[in-house]
């Protein structure tokens, strides 16, 4: 058995959920926010068997897509930033970060 959490963007969590249960997969779904721009993602735990992995890997790589956002610059911390008037940045956002774990027991009660 293994456990899989994908971590992806909330614009993708809808319609990957609706791929996942149409192809047969649970997943469990948890409002999580990221530690560098501090927006909401998702972050999806799918229980699967070890023959699973590349079928639901290949459903988040499918889904979940890149894009880019303008976002206002990060201030230094401990610096005055009274004079400063920073332009916003375009950053990288979205895709899906996957992780694979093993799972020594599994139940559903």
């Amino acid at each position: 058995m293994k456990l899989v959490v994908a971590v992806v963007q909330d614009q993708d969590s809808n319609v990957l959920m609706d791929v996942l249960m149409d192809r047969g997969f649970r997943a469990t779904k948890l409002a999580t926010t990221g530690g560098f721009l501090r927006q909401g993602n998702t972050t999806l735990l799918i229980g699967i068997e070890d023959h699973e992995i590349d079928d639901v890997v290949d459903i988040v790589k499918s889904v979940c897509r890149s894009r880019t956002q303008m976002t206002p610059p990060v201030s230094i911390i401990g610096r005055s930033t009274e004079s400063y008037v920073g332009q916003p940045i375009e950053v990288p956002i979205g895709g899906a970060t996957i992780f694979v774990l093993d799972v020594t027991q599994f139940e559903r009660v």
